[in-house]
């Protein structure tokens, strides 16, 4: 056998079991010894026979004779027999309607059989798990052995856990583990006092005590962060190798622009901003995350650096100004961040262009300078090209190769995409320079998870909110309360206010499905709610099945006052800015996470007005209410974010999946200490080994397992 071996080289497979092998992303052999397992069930402490007790979980080692097939009389179902025996007596084995048992141990001497005994008077083992052994292990002398850890592996349908666990007891046994090259250095293994692969291997599949899964757990969770972390370091360093350009962002300019708000920045933003200034200096791209709590303002560090971008000078290119590129998740967002940027600007007009798919604006028209303007695409790229427009707001497309900049010297991205040095180099300019990289977030992540899955990037936190915001006032409301609340929302309506009602599904599900999710749908919840608690209020709906030119035409009608009550799902998640909107009602709460659930509610936060947010739940699970409860006493998202962590788990943390972290890994971001210990040997790493090839293993194992990481 040996590691890079496929599996049904050395395992005979139906077809189904080779497309749930495939489904589980196992291939060859060491696939199948790093399928890991999900948990451990103590199936109790080794026992003499004649020391077993009905109805309680033992394992008991023994010789296994007189194997017999029967044929139930009463059930006219097949029933296995056989005797185990040990030094101090005998016990009886059934197999109820399992005819292929006494093929599978027809063969055997020695067994290992775990299972419950029933039966008062002369007590038997029904349907036991048994393996079989090349020898009787020494569970005969006077102490008991302690408990064993069995494990349970990560199914699908076609391949049990059982399974997976036989097969790989039969890989172990034939030494495959051994031959299975360690990627991180001895060094380090040392340094940390991780056990080497060979017995982490072992530990983790097959564990005499606690101790030794939970060091083999740690070191596997060592690992992938590390890996992560050196792919990470790679990219920063693959980065600050290419040119920036000469930009002399303008420092009047920025000061005028802040001079010009309305309110005074917090000290983290006017930080933040310096922190940006600062990297424009530098002679490599600037990268760069912004992470603010809902309504902190990274809008505002966004504009006040574009701006002084925008009005400042690139070295022998003085004549044209550096561009900006503005990109966004979403076209109603795209238009909502264009005349966002017109108001800011206002009190020094600057040319702003706006691509979607549904159609181009330019700031300001010629005919009425206060105005945008609709332009054809051909004519704003055209503009564009030639550097007369240095703003650019758009989605996605904004950065493909139809639209080509000028003098592209700085790209700000607002929520969910991520921007690696590949992409980066597909915008470097005729001269070689590579533009300065702004991504943004509002969702609060904890420091762990941030130093790991955004490793290539410098942090800035926004944790202060703006003066003048109140404080939400959270309620989660049992069914019995729910006339109560449309009562306080109908009472705030009547003083202008606007609401939000989220709802976890667009459509009613299929009656005929048993498995079907049953909680509130946007489409029925609006005709509901508009026939009955607000049907003296003009109700409409918002999701993402709808057409671009509808959720424009909604959200306008919305935003002007025309629409009272939005019923929608989570997509008004992401940067939709309504002042007057000061009312949320949140359908099925305990189906979100935390953090999402604190990124809906500040959708109300944006107004002086005081705002409100009501959690409607089912669930009747004292750890389900308990979580979302504990929204009603916090108000800050990181705290949040560490909270939903510890409670739902961080394989189900909010968009955890998407970053192609396992759950081992995720283990990890539990442990700072782990998190920056693996950072700091990856940096090291990658300052004396830049290209990685004095450390070829590394190098592939992150090319095979980290490609779905989503790095940019």
């Amino acid at each position: 056998m040996s590691p890079s071996d496929e599996v049904t080289k050395h395992f005979r497979l139906v077809k189904q079991q080779k497309a749930a092998l495939a489904k589980l992303g196992i291939v060859t052999l060491q696939d199948l010894l790093f399928h890991f397992p999900s948990r451990y069930e103590d199936v109790g402490a080794a026992h003499h026979i004649a020391d077993i007790v009905p109805n309680e979980t033992v394992t008991v080692y023994g010789e296994i004779s007189n194997l017999e097939k029967k044929l139930s009389w009463k059930t006219k179902r097949y029933v296995i027999e056989a005797m185990l025996s040990d030094a101090t007596g005998s016990v009886q084995v059934r197999w109820f309607n399992q005819p292929y048992a006494a093929k599978m141990f027809e063969h055997a001497k020695y067994v290992k059989v775990t299972g419950k005994p029933t039966g008062k008077s002369k007590p038997y083992f029904a349907n036991p798990t048994i393996e079989p052994m090349p020898n009787l292990p020494d569970v005969f002398e006077a102490e008991t052995p302690d408990a064993e850890l069995f494990p349970v592996y990560p199914e699908s349908r076609g391949i049990s856990s059982k399974w997976i666990y036989h097969a790989i007891h039969k890989i172990l046994a034939s030494g495959v583990h051994e031959k299975v090259e360690d990627c991180v250095p001895p060094k380090i293994l040392e340094k940390y006092k991780l056990p080497t692969l060979a017995t982490a291997l072992v530990w983790i599949h097959t564990p005499q005590k606690n101790k030794d899964a939970s060091a083999a757990r740690k070191r596997f969770a060592f690992e992938e962060v590390f890996l992560i972390q050196v792919a990470h370091q790679k990219d920063r360093h693959d980065t600050q190798e290419l040119k920036a350009p000469q930009v002399d962002a303008n420092e009047d300019a920025l000061k005028s622009y802040i001079d010009a708000l309305p309110y005074e920045p917090t000290k983290a933003q006017q930080k933040s901003t310096r922190d940006i200034m600062n990297d424009f200096e530098k002679p490599y791209p600037m990268s760069r995350l912004l992470e603010g709590d809902v309504g902190s303002g990274k809008t505002t560090v966004a504009a006040a650096t574009m701006y002084a971008i925008a009005r400042g000078k690139l070295t022998g290119k003085e004549h044209k100004p550096p561009q900006v590129a503005y990109m966004v998740p979403t076209e109603i967002l795209a238009k909502q961040q264009f005349a966002s940027l017109i108001e800011a600007f206002e009190h020094s007009p600057i040319q702003i262009g706006l691509i979607t798919g549904s159609g181009c604006q330019k700031f300001p028209s010629k005919v009425n300078p206060k105005e945008p303007t609709k332009i054809s695409k051909a004519q704003l790229k055209k503009w564009v090209a030639n550097g007369e427009i240095p703003i650019v707001v758009g989605t996605h497309a904004l950065i493909q190769k139809t639209v080509q900049f000028e003098n592209l010297a700085y790209v700000v991205i607002d929520e969910q995409h991520r921007f690696g040095t590949n992409q980066r180099k597909k915008l470097a300019q005729k001269d070689g320079s590579a533009p300065h990289l702004l991504s943004m977030t509002a969702t609060p992540i904890p420091r762990t998870l941030a130093l790991t899955i955004y490793g290539d990037l410098d942090l800035s936190v926004l944790d202060e909110r703006p003066a003048g915001r109140k404080e939400i006032r959270t309620k989660v409301v049992p069914p019995s309360k729910r006339d109560e609340v449309y009562t306080a929302i109908r009472s705030e309506m009547t003083n202008g206010r606007q609401a939000y009602v989220i709802c976890p599904r667009i459509d009613e599900p299929d009656p005929d499905k048993a498995l079907a999710l049953r909680v509130k749908s946007v489409r029925a919840e609006a005709k509901r709610l508009q026939k009955g608690p607000f049907k003296n209020y003009s109700v409409d709906m918002l999701h993402g099945k709808m057409t671009p030119k509808e959720k424009e035409d909604v959200m306008g009608k919305f935003e002007s006052g025309d629409i009272d009550v939005l019923v929608a799902t989570s997509v008004v998640e992401v940067g939709l800015n309504v002042p007057n909107a000061t009312l949320i009602l949140i359908e099925g709460a305990e189906r979100f996470g935390l953090s999402q659930l604190h990124q809906l509610r500040g959708r109300v936060q944006r107004s002086s007005y005081q705002p409100y947010c009501y959690l409607f739940s089912d669930t009747k699970t004292k750890t389900s209410l308990d979580r979302i409860r504990t929204l009603e006493k916090a108000s800050d998202g990181f705290a949040l974010a560490e909270e939903d962590l510890k409670l739902r788990g961080a394989g189900q943390l909010a968009g955890a999946a998407q970053w192609g972290v396992s759950d081992l890994g995720m283990e990890a971001m539990q442990n700072l200490k782990m998190v920056e210990a693996a950072r700091n040997e990856a940096r090291l790493l990658v300052t004396k080994d830049p290209t990685l090839s004095k450390h070829v293993l590394v190098s592939e194992r992150i090319q095979k397992n980290l490609s779905n990481l989503h790095m940019e």
